[in-house]
């Protein structure tokens, strides 16, 4: 089974706590085992906002580590990245939730992965199993 990965992992895997950087790296590989890695657009795009990580890196990463750069989002996953999107926006103005909010890459980073039938490795499970019910989510 194909694994997206989300942004969050790969921060993890760059932390400079062993602990954190060690985990997100036998998450990753355990990915691999169960078949292909791959980031979609936004992932790439919200890792390129850290300071000193340039574009050129981030293409020699994943071009190393052999994790597949998926760039090409069909309008079906942009539909139900919005529709996602849409249905927490209403939840949280009727719950007045004063949590983090979400921005819509977290949307379109999990119908990415929904919609082509992939697990999603990620730290933020509870957003990605209430947007998106079928997906598969794995955890650190």
């Amino acid at each position: 089974m194909t694994t997206a990965v989300d942004s969050n992992v790969l921060v993890a895997l760059w932390d400079r706590d062993a602990a954190v950087s060690t985990a997100a790296q036998s998450a990753l590989d355990n990915g691999l085992k169960r078949g292909a890695l791959v980031v979609s657009g936004p992932v790439f795009a919200e890792l390129m906002a850290a300071p000193g990580r340039t574009e050129a890196f981030l293409t020699s990463f994943f071009n190393n580590t052999g994790i597949d750069l998926e760039f090409d989002l069909e309008e079906a996953i942009w539909r139900l990245a919005g529709r996602a999107f849409q249905s927490y926006a209403t939840r949280r103005w009727k719950q007045r939730d004063p949590g983090p909010r979400r921005i819509q890459a977290d949307f379109l980073i999990g119908a990415h992965a929904a919609y082509r039938r992939y697990s999603l490795l990620t730290l933020d499970k509870g957003l990605y199993q209430g947007a998106f019910p079928n997906l598969l989510v794995v955890t650190i």
